[in-house]
């Protein structure tokens, strides 16, 4: 820990972390109750920050039976011990369900074994039960001590030494049944797995034309039948908290007909294994099966994904939310004192707070009782705001209404992609185009972006038309890179784009949602500005922001990052497991993102890099002889792999190239180089979950917002929208989803980078670094502090954008 990684010092603030110190401190992490993906990321986040801080960390294995029974299964833990975990799916320090520890002579025996070691700070990585658990050791401890004292099996030092019993959980639970955050540990891969599984389903049933009844886990809690369900458009889901109305049955086989007559060759139902109907009576997917081949005919097979669900590698999301958890639970037991309740560590929107455990617990007990009493609306808006929009939102696009019930509207909606593909932007088109419809709309589709907007590639875009996009990767109506030049304006109705100098005039509509990247922010720019000249450019007009970069000013995160992330994640893996077996290796990756840093930094803190360079962290030679002495003094003892990422345009001098001749140089007779360029593969493949979730939701909101402005703005027969707020760009921000006037975002972009001038994802940089054992500042004062439940819940206006 002598290597110092110098920061720009333009990223410091007056709060350190180095004013925490956990010297003299003994800290144990556990994993209890069902194994997740993502605890062993978990696990070695606490372990590399307590030992960071200096504070002695133990195992616990085999979680409350270890801590009851003792012995080698409270070990005390090294940095070495928890390498190469972090791509591990399960938990590496095992799991276990303990009916002792439920005894108090179970938790006594339990206390005698954690003073012995001068343990007194816990992280318990587990669901509501284990963490419920762990409060009712925590309430007891002072008891459990005296006891101890009075059987002779600790002096009155030892009892008054360790006299108060600190506790930090972590949810881990692939179900995401916890109140209080947006994600558990492990739903996110959970998801992955579903998703997986239902793309190979439909190529097959596609095929055969066949209907496909999937179980998903979740016997009190639908959360991933639910997101699954959206994500790949089911036409059918059965979830516990919100059961089919009386007569489901009829209805959902006349969807389902309908379906097949509108020439789709298959059919999807998902089904949460605890779903129920109104009467808290089990729906089975047998049930389903036999329902649908009685009722009509269709050919139908049942799929049970059973704990395929729980396995596997964890994404990128898993890795990432459990490592600011992990160093985020410590940062809490630093900061405790005996009065301080046990809280757990959250995530809300891209935040990380803390809430009191209890009140979580609590708030999750009860949507378990509004279910058993049949108070159903109680149940969904108790899962919290993400749940509830989620529902909604599925609602809004899987059933059409009759057009008898559709609202009357006049307005014509283009929608066009501007800029690179990003996985997810099929789904956003998919939500926007039925949401429109659903609003009384005629939807258009844009193909080639502006290119095709004044070559005149527009065409009506209907309900079935989208079906089956949420899966497909890249951009189906096209987007080529191209500037936006504006020519000539007609009479209202009509508009006249070009990128050449002549062109014709064609037909186009009142208004349009135009969702990109940053070419499309610096296009609605330019339609901003020609409003003063043309008439026909007052419509109103939004943003949705899909790039890879992530470097749309406004929004914390844009649509296609997460399915890069991953890919970056994936291959990272790949490669280090390439060296296996063979001599020390460092590998130097190149990664996209032009002169955002996002996927290099993130993508590092989710593949375990040992540094990743970018533009906005500036860094010169000395830096990387720094982290080339770094990685040489941990080759010498058992680490045998070291990775290190580059941003594509963080420095024009020190190249992939550069810096791959310098480590093979510095490196020689201690570990050898290979280097990677990922190039678009990070732009392709099949959108992750949150992608595919992130799109649907964003646009569906985005297309309310046009809606809402269309009647608003129409006067005197048309619609005339000139103030700022009638362009806009909807972006995640914290905690909440917003629209932004463009305009007053001109003054937080770098134009000719092409970067926010602020971004929150710096701050987890130092995380990064930590668990790479550099020494390095790192700014806690944005850390979580204690909130209760409802001041985390969003207001009503808000919408997390979290899944």
């Amino acid at each position: 820990m002598e290597n110092i990684y110098l920061t720009s010092p333009r990223f410091n603030t007056s709060i350190f972390f180095e004013n925490l110190s956990g010297a003299g401190k003994a800290i144990a992490v556990l994993t209890s109750g069902g194994d997740a993906q993502g605890m062993n990321a978990a696990v070695r986040a606490v372990v590399r920050m307590g030992i960071y801080v200096g504070a002695k960390v133990y195992f616990i294995r085999e979680g409350y039976q270890g801590m009851v029974d003792g012995g080698d299964n409270i070990k005390e833990a090294s940095w070495e011990s928890v390498s190469s975990m972090l791509q591990v799916g399960g938990t590496v320090i095992g799991s276990a369900r303990c009916k002792e520890f439920r005894t108090h002579e179970g938790r006594l025996k339990a206390a005698h074994n954690l003073v012995q070691r001068g343990i007194t700070n816990l992280c318990v990585i587990g669901g509501d039960g284990s963490l419920t658990g762990a409060n009712l050791f925590r309430e007891e401890w002072s008891g459990l001590l005296g006891e101890l004292v009075e059987q002779g099996l600790i002096d009155a030092d030892a009892a008054q030494r360790y006299s108060a019993l600190h506790i930090v959980g972590m949810v881990g639970s692939i179900d995401n049944d916890f109140c209080g955050t947006d994600m558990t540990i492990g739903t996110d891969s959970a998801l992955h797995r579903i998703i997986e599984v239902v793309d190979a389903i439909m190529t097959t049933a596609q095929s055969h034309q066949r209907t496909f009844v999937l179980e998903v886990m979740g016997r009190h809690c639908g959360y991933l039948a639910l997101v699954s369900a959206l994500a790949c458009g089911a036409d059918w889901v059965l979830i516990p908290e919100m059961p089919p109305e009386d007569g489901w049955e009829e209805k959902m086989c006349q969807k389902l007909s309908a379906n097949r007559a509108g020439m789709k060759r298959l059919n999807i139902i998902i089904v949460a294994e605890g779903a129920i109907d109104h009467n808290n009576k089990p729906i089975t997917t047998d049930y389903v099966k036999n329902l649908v081949v009685k009722c009509l005919g269709f050919d139908t097979r049942v799929t049970i994904l059973g704990h395929v669900q729980r396995g596997g590698t964890p994404s990128a999301f898993d890795r990432i939310l459990a490592s600011r958890m992990g160093v985020e639970a410590v940062l809490a037991l630093l900061e405790t004192t005996a009065n301080t309740p046990a809280c757990v560590v959250s995530l809300s929107g891209n935040q990380s707070v803390r809430l009191p455990l209890m009140e979580c617990v609590q708030m999750t007990q009860e949507v378990q009782k509004a279910m058993d009493e049949k108070k159903f609306e109680d149940a969904v808006k108790l899962r919290g705001r993400s749940f509830e929009n989620n529902l909604k939102t599925y609602k809004l696009l899987a059933h059409r209404k009759p057009e008898s019930e559709l609202p009357s509207s006049n307005f014509n909606v283009a929608i066009l992609n501007v800029g690179a593909p990003a996985a997810g932007m099929n789904a956003a088109v998919r939500s926007a185009v039925r949401v429109g419809i659903s609003e009384g709309h005629k939807m258009f589709a844009v193909n080639d972006g502006f290119e095709g907007f004044y070559k005149g590639q527009i065409k009506e875009i209907k309900w079935a038309d989208v079906g089956g996009w949420t899966g497909q990767g890249g951009s189906l109506p096209g987007s080529p890179l191209g500037t936006l030049h504006l020519c000539l304006s007609l009479p209202f109705g009509k508009l006249h784009l070009s990128t050449k100098p002549t062109c014709q005039p064609i037909n186009c509509t009142a208004t349009k949602a135009l969702g990109s990247a940053l070419q499309a922010y610096l296009s609605l720019l330019e339609l901003l500005t020609a409003r003063g000249k043309y008439d026909e450019f007052c419509v109103p007009m939004v943003m949705v922001p899909a790039t890879v970069s992530n470097n749309v000013p406004g929004s914390d995160l844009s649509i296609g990052a997460d399915t890069a992330l991953n890919a970056i994640t994936t291959t990272c893996d790949r490669i280090k497991q390439s060296a296996s077996g063979t001599k020390r290796r460092v590998f130097i990756i190149e990664t996209m993102g032009g002169y955002c840093g996002y996927l290099a930094s993130v993508g590092g803190l989710a593949a375990g890099a040992d540094a990743a360079y970018i533009y906005e962290e500036p860094f010169d030679i000395r830096d990387l002889q720094a982290n080339v002495e770094h990685l040489t003094e941990k080759m010498k003892t058992s680490i045998q792999r070291g990775l290190v990422l580059r941003n594509e345009n963080c420095n024009e001098n020190y190249t992939t190239d550069f810096i791959y001749q310098l480590y093979s140089e510095e490196g020689k007779g201690v570990f050898d180089c290979r280097k990677n360029v990922l190039g678009h593969m990070q732009q392709g493949g099949a959108p992750s979950p949150f992608d595919r979730n992130f799109g649907t939701k964003i646009s569906a909101k985005a297309m309310q917002w046009v809606s809402k402005k269309l009647v608003e703005t129409f006067r005197q027969g048309r619609v005339f929208a000139n103030t700022e707020d009638s362009c806009c760009l909807l972006g995640m921000r914290r905690r909440a989803l917003v629209f932004q006037p463009v305009v007053q975002l001109k003054e937080d972009t770098d134009f000719v980078h092409r970067i926010p001038k602020e971004q929150w994802w710096l701050k987890l940089r130092p995380l990064m670094k930590i668990l790479a054992k550099y020494k390095t500042s790192y700014d806690v004062s944005d850390s979580g502090q204690l909130e209760h439940v409802v001041r985390n819940r969003p207001k009503e206006s808000d919408a997390s954008a979290a899944m």
